[in-house]
């Protein structure tokens, strides 16, 4: 097997980035990644008679408006019990909705998560296995992520063969400028946004990019990752003047989508938006953040430079999550006033799980609720997402459903609704049924999940369906000390969704069943880093 070598990180010169990605590219070929993924895969067949009786002929198909946020928890948002963050919105999609209870990232970072959303293949099967960076933060340095790889299926381009208009306003993070993972080049007729992930540290960047042109923002560079000066005041305003800007990136995506949906009121389209928040850092405009209240404690002091500094995280990570859910409104909004609302299916859910960096104070907002973890974790807490849908006189006003489905499902449930028979494989299944209220949903058996970090510390988690004890979950963790074969925690989410009772012991055939699937669920991938062999430091 060809085996891509490690690029050196932050820093890759622009003169080498071609040679680069041509190398990137002919390791994907040697390795069979581009054509079809083997495994346990499912192939995806439209179900006609939900195609039918929701009359899905080309000039009746409806808007599909798929809104993905970033580092959102599944306690972040008031209907699934926030009390501190104002999400009227939200609320009101899921009283008109459908919300789910048992919807899955496909990891827990962000590009890995959103590369088995946008092909429909799990993190076993995924070219995108984790956060693999080229470049560095500057914008002389903006180099993007690994890409896509030519021909990939993705949402896009099954999208565009249902005959949608297609359209990424927001985060991208699967293909960096001038590469063969841009959206453009990955099925979207349009894109507005950030097309590399590390420029989304920074929410008044100095430009974002539409298609493959820059786009200006009224911004000066600011460094995203730096710490108060020495012997300032963190409680004094006046010590954060100098990382205030005009121009929030947040509000010209949901201006930009609201742009979109009037130019294309007339035909089909499908819009995925993509908000950069409430990821670090935490920025959001200063009348927003003053619009909350808390005791706060300043981030920015002796941090490391991780994130911008900031006076009132609290207050600055639910404005973040207040200012998204007003762009949730105004999407609602526009299409009632242009006759749209009810031929719109609209579907909100996040990344990953919820994260402490910048300053983001998990505890206080209860951001995971009643689950273990946060992002970087696979347990429940870094990988449930909040997850609502909504369809006028289709889907079931204020339901929710405990269907188990994961990202890697919504690409067979768009080729359903559109009409459209896959040709490649997938790891999902369609829940349209689930949306629908039909009784012909089919389950997943089990659902897998593998991390890898740069250091070599890797996991992997399966969830096994079992409809009489109650589903389980397996965890387990390579790491210094247990390398090889390490132990397997496992927990029955019906009685223990918090995951804390290891129940390991007394179940030594669910151990190697999850044990049986752990190794049959995945292929190697063509990276080093992300197969559980990889381990670069061996002191660690």
């Amino acid at each position: 097997m060809a085996v891509l070598p490690m690029l050196k990180h932050p820093m890759i010169k622009k003169m080498e980035l071609t040679s680069v990605l041509k190398q990137i590219n002919k390791s994907l070929m040697a390795c069979g990644l581009i054509a079809a993924v083997s495994g346990c895969s499912l192939m995806s067949t439209p179900d006609k008679s939900i195609v039918e009786q929701t009359n899905l002929a080309t000039k009746n198909k409806p808007n599909v408006i798929y809104i993905i946020v970033d580092d959102l928890g599944i306690g972040d948002i008031e209907p699934y019990g926030q009390q501190k963050i104002r999400t009227p919105n939200l609320q009101k999609l899921a009283n008109e909705g459908l919300t789910f209870t048992q919807h899955y990232a496909g990891s827990t970072v962000c590009a890995p998560s959103r590369a088995a959303l946008m092909t429909g293949l799990h993190s076993g099967h995924n070219q995108i296995r984790g956060n693999y960076e080229l470049g560095g933060f500057s914008d002389e340095e903006e180099f993007g992520q690994l890409p896509l790889t030519p021909n990939t299926t993705t949402l896009g381009t099954v999208m565009k063969q249902a005959g949608y208009q297609t359209a990424l306003i927001g985060k991208w993070g699967l293909g960096g400028p001038g590469s063969y993972g841009m959206p453009t080049k990955q099925g979207f007729d349009y894109f507005f946004g950030y097309m590399d992930q590390k420029q989304a540290h920074n929410h008044y960047p100095t430009h974002l990019w539409k298609n493959d042109q820059w786009f200006a923002l009224n911004n000066e560079w600011v460094n995203p990752h730096q710490s108060l000066p020495e012997g300032v005041d963190p409680y004094d305003p006046q010590s954060y003047q100098a990382y205030l800007r005009e121009d929030f990136a947040q509000e010209r995506l949901t201006q930009d989508a609201l742009r979109y949906i009037k130019q294309n009121k007339d035909k089909p389209f499908f819009l995925y938006l993509a908000y950069a928040g409430p990821h670090a850092a935490l920025q959001a405009p200063e009348e927003e953040i003053d619009k909350y209240n808390f005791a706060e404690t300043p981030y920015g002091v002796n941090t490391q430079n991780r994130y911008l500094p900031q006076r009132r995280p609290r207050a600055a990570r639910a404005a973040m999550i207040s200012h998204i859910d007003q762009g949730v409104g105004q999407v609602q909004a526009l299409l009632k006033e242009l006759n749209l609302d009810e031929n719109t299916l609209i579907i909100f859910t996040s990344d990953n799980g919820p994260s402490k960096e910048g300053g983001a104070d998990m505890e206080f907002f209860d951001s995971n609720g009643p689950y273990r973890g946060y992002k970087r974790d696979l347990y429940e807490g870094g990988i449930r997402m909040p997850t609502i849908a909504r369809w006028p006189n289709k889907i079931a006003q204020g339901k929710t459903t405990e269907h188990v489905s994961a990202f890697w499902d919504v690409l067979p449930t768009l080729a359903d609704l559109g009409g459209v028979k896959l040709t490649t494989k997938t790891d999902g299944i369609s829940f349209l049924p689930t949306l629908l209220n039909k009784a012909n949903q089919k389950q997943h058996d089990s659902l897998y999940w593998e991390f890898h970090r740069p250091n070599g510390f890797h996991a992997q988690a399966v969830r096994i369906r079992d409809d009489i004890n109650g589903d389980w979950k397996a965890v387990r963790f390579f790491k210094k000390g247990q390398r090889v074969n390490p132990p397997v925690e496992l927990y029955n989410l019906k009685q223990d969704p918090s995951e804390t009772h290891n129940l390991a012991n007394l179940h030594p055939d669910i151990v190697k069943q999850a044990e049986h699937l752990m190794k049959t669920s995945r292929t190697p991938s063509f990276m080093d880093a992300w197969n559980f062999d990889y381990w670069p430091n061996k002191d660690q």
